[in-house]
């Protein structure tokens, strides 16, 4: 399927426009540019708000608007890393609505907060200089949202205008749009509309020069070549945004400060570490024996030798000139080996997968259950099936800003400390594992039957890492997904494909030499310049998310790593079906069961119990959940079939009452008080009858205000009149005010024959009267 762009959309152009005349003199630096991207505009506009701010920017597309602050410290932070905070948060007024908790303040974060957060982050953190280790925190504040348009993505073209328009040494700026395609036609930033109808969302940030940093996306088993052409279209259009900033800068006349220290290696540190080890290192590269731990432990060691030479050589050194001196050398061996000589630290061709290894079935009280391994990554999933009822439920804030509504699908991935043979925090979720998870989520959830009649959770703990655990997750999910009978559409793989790549000499934003690598190690990520994960069935793509290290990628680059990964992709696949080809054609036998009930009207009263007690005595006593799908008919779910069978039999009870078919509407019976309240007594025809209220207004033709008015006890017996049941509640209708009247003594003398009759019939019944 081709796509092609909406027509009237191929055309971007850039409008400045200079403050208006009367805006109020404190506005006087305020600025705008107008992005027109097809039929929409897309405002940045800055100086007018947060202006003590190292640079604020606030971008608006319909009446979205989102605006972001950049600040930077000029002492340097002690870390080894550029130590960047991204913070996006949704804000309830921006929405026009309060939060619900108690205090009604924004609490905590979300996990589409978080989300958001690092979509940023990986956008703009490319592009900080080497060895800008400044504190540097980048906070986005929703002004308004119209429900209408998203304001992620225009929080990510924000946070771009921000660093740009400020003195922060920072080399963008970028631009971001969002791609999605309905009907094969691709919509460059569709409304929240179009997407809920699109086979595609997609987002992309775009460095100058058509370049790209940052790509994800989620796709409905979408073919190569329209994704491939999506990501095309969505750096085009970023480009326009990139022109935009870049005009405002100028307009503006920014100028960069110049950082007081930069933590970089000196040369002649550099110089004596790679005559000193470089040997050394590149022995244990290219030593194929090792694994992930040895190999650690050995540049570890060679690490510790390269710092005590290096003190003594250099006893006015820092600590942090000397630990980057020894990871510059390191890197540039391993790359090197890489670039040079077509090796991979493990022995591996450049496109080679590593060993796999799939198993199922692991254990049979859990409804499914894998274990992926591949190389030294090993990941376990278990299924769980739940009611529907235990779906995932979002916050109104949530579904008011970003039309996420409830989901019965859910991955959750867990990354335990001893994966890495290390020590550390349990408990808890930190941004990583909520971002690993997230990608395997969207990777399965597109061949996850929509009607499925249960909430499934699929949990991926990673018990050994070596690189591309998230991918594995999504593999070892697609298995245990088959194995526990979900009639998924297609079994899915993923895989990560890394990058090695040299710079020009002359023009650093272009890539002299590179080499694409097929399942990536950790130490291959680490030491590389991307990672680039993606995920299908062997028909499309349903998953990809790639985090580029170098300022900018070229979009040759992103075809060649799409096209690697799809290769890599059916090979694993092929790899899979010879341990499970297709889902069981039968979920396993102590997994769940839901049935639908019907409940006649006439006993719902009774099968709910007063103020709903019995359905809270057969869920609590038996352990299923009910729900009321309409007006006849509950939804039981029961966690085993044992509990099915329990609940069952309680429900048979309860509904029990095979002597309300004997009444006969218009017939007299004999009725016994039970109780007496201020409106009425409550009334039993026969002994295993739940009792039933007779209203003071059917007690006399007398106006009452209590029963006792009329000499009414408990245990006295009265005579009443059945109507049949209420059809809208299915309650007994009776009165005995009728009988009051003269033509109820005539009514009983005529059929007297026939109540006679109806209670030789069954002996437990009253005598009836007509």
């Amino acid at each position: 399927m081709t796509s092609f762009l909406r027509l009237g959309r191929s055309v971007s152009r850039l409008h400045v426009r200079p403050c208006h005349q009367s805006v109020y003199s404190r506005n006087t630096n305020l600025r705008r540019v107008e992005v027109d991207l097809g039929e929409k505009k897309l405002e940045i506009s800055s100086g007018k708000f947060a202006r003590f701010a190292d640079g604020a920017a606030v971008v608006q597309l319909g009446d979205t608007s989102v605006m972001v602050t950049a600040v930077s410290k000029t002492k340097p932070s002690p870390s080894q890393f550029m130590p960047l905070v991204v913070d996006y948060r949704q804000k309830a007024a921006a929405a026009g609505r309060i939060p619900t908790n108690y205090i009604r303040r924004e609490l905590g974060t979300t996990d589409n907060e978080i989300l958001t957060s690092r979509l940023i982050d990986r956008s703009i953190r490319p592009l900080f200089p080497a060895g800008y280790f400044y504190d540097t925190q980048v906070l986005c504040n929703l002004l308004a949202v119209d429900g209408v348009n998203d304001p992620d993505v225009l929080a990510i073209n924000a946070a771009s205008a921000a660093l740009a328009l400020s003195d922060i040494p920072w080399d963008g700026p970028i631009g971001a749009v969002r791609v999605g395609m309905v009907n094969g036609e691709l919509l460059v930033n569709p409304t929240r509309a179009e997407m809920a109808s699109s086979t595609l969302n997609l987002i992309v940030s775009g460095a100058p020069s058509s370049q790209v940093v940052m790509i994800e996306a989620s796709a409905e088993n979408v073919l190569q070549q329209d994704f491939c052409h999506a990501v095309k279209m969505g750096v085009k259009h970023s480009q326009q945004i990139i022109k935009g900033i870049q005009r405002l800068a100028r307009e503006q006349n920014v100028t960069k400060r110049t950082p007081a220290k930069t933590f970089l290696a000196p040369t002649e540190m550099l110089e004596h570490t790679r005559k000193t080890l470089s040997e050394k290192i590149y022995a244990v590269f290219t030593d194929i024996t090792h694994d992930k731990i040895s190999r650690d432990e050995a540049i570890n060691k060679i690490r510790l030798e390269a710092e005590e030479n290096l003190k003594e050589n250099f006893p006015q050194a820092e600590p942090f000139e000397i630990i980057e001196s020894f990871n510059v050398v390191t890197k540039e061996i391993f790359r090197n080996l890489v670039l040079n000589e077509y090796r991979r630290c493990d022995g591996r061709a450049l496109t080679a997968l590593r060993n796999i290894s799939c198993d199922v079935d692991l254990f049979k009280p859990l409804h499914g259950s894998a274990l992926f391994q591949r190389g030294q990554t090993q990941v376990l999933c278990s299924v769980t099936f739940d009611s529907m009822e235990s779906s995932v439920k979002t916050d109104i804030i949530t579904t008011a800003l970003s039309g996420i509504k409830d989901k019965n699908f859910m991955l959750h991935y867990e990354f335990p400390p001893y994966a890495t043979n290390e020590t550390g925090r349990m408990g808890g979720l930190n941004r990583r594992e909520l971002g690993h998870g997230a990608l395997a989520e969207k990777a399965l959830r597109p061949v996850v039957p929509k009607e499925f009649p249960f909430t499934i959770r699929v949990t991926a703990e990673v018990l050994e890492s070596n690189g591309s655990s998230s991918m594995a997750s999504a593999c070892g999910g697609s298995l245990a997904l088959m194995d526990a009978g979900v009639p998924i559409s297609s079994a899915v793989a993923g895989v990560a494909i890394g990058l090695i790549s040299k710079a020009n000499s002359e023009n650093p934003s272009e890539l002299e030499d590179y080499r694409l690598l097929t399942d990536i190690l950790g130490i291959e990520d680490y030491l590389g310049d991307m990672d680039f994960k993606l995920a299908g069935t062997n028909k499309g793509i349903t998953a990809l998310q790639a985090d580029v290290k170098i300022p900018g990628l070229p979009l040759k680059v992103v075809m060649e790593a799409i096209q690697q990964a799809t290769v890599a992709k059916k090979e694993i696949l092929g790899i899979m079906n010879k341990c499970i080809s297709k889902p069981r054609e039968h979920r396993k036998e102590n997994g769940p069961i839901v049935e639908n009930i019907r409940v006649p009207v006439s006993r719902r009263a009774r099968f709910v119990g007063p103020g709903g007690y019995n359905l809270r005595r057969i869920q609590a006593q038996t352990g299923v959940t009910i729900s009321q799908v309409d007006e006849e008919t509950f939804s039981v779910f029961a966690p085993t079939p044992g509990a099915m069978n329990e609940a069952q039999e309680f429900i048979r009870e309860i509904c029990k009452d095979d002597q309300d078919q004997q009444l006969e509407f218009g017939a007299i019976y004999t009725a016994t008080i039970t109780e007496i309240h201020d409106i009425g007594v409550m009334v039993k025809l026969y002994t295993n009858m739940s009792p039933v209220l007779l209203h003071n207004s059917q007690l006399d033709h007398k106006r009452i205000k209590h029963p006792s008015a009329l000499g009414l006890e408990v245990g006295q017996q009265i005579q009443v009149k059945y109507f049949g049941r209420d059809p809208t509640d299915g309650r007994m209708r009776l009165s005995r005010k009728v009988l009051q009247s003269p033509s109820a003594t005539f009514v009983k003398t005529l059929s007297e024959k026939q109540s006679i009759s109806m209670g030789s019939n069954n002996s437990e019944m009253p005598d009836a009267n007509l």
